[in-house]
């Protein structure tokens, strides 16, 4: 949960580099809310319907809510490999979240790079 609390309050820096670890915990936890806010959705539907559409809003708000944080870590992830934020745009191409995904999945650059020092050897964690 620390993970996910650091990117949060990390919310619109954009700049500096994040570790692997950093981004697939807060993307983990990401799915676990939204997972969790869909669940009561459907239990308010099968409960109520009237009452279920109005709670078909709470993932959307969420999603809202942590559209900023999550852009600003895949950015100073695509920084931890030394590579521009820019390449976050080819999400917006067919099969480019699969290019995207293999860049997450990287290891970051050894030692500073443009973009920082290394995470990993200046957090307690």
């Amino acid at each position: 949960m620390e993970w996910y609390l650091k990117v949060l309050k990390n919310f619109a820096n954009f700049n500096g580099r994040a570790r692997r670890k950093e981004y697939w915990m807060y993307t983990f936890i990401n799915i676990v809310i939204l997972i969790a806010l869909m669940i009561i959705c459907f239990i308010a539907i099968g409960i109520e319907e009237n009452v279920g559409k109005f709670f078909l809003i709470l993932p959307f708000l969420y999603t809202l809510v942590v559209f900023i944080p999550t852009v600003a870590v895949v950015v100073r992830r695509l920084h931890d490999i030394n590579q521009s934020g820019l390449w976050y745009l080819i999400a917006f191409i067919p099969l480019g979240n699969f290019i995207l995904l293999v860049f997450m999945m990287m290891n970051g650059t050894p030692g500073p790079n443009q973009y920082g020092p290394n995470p990993k050897e200046i957090t307690g964690f």
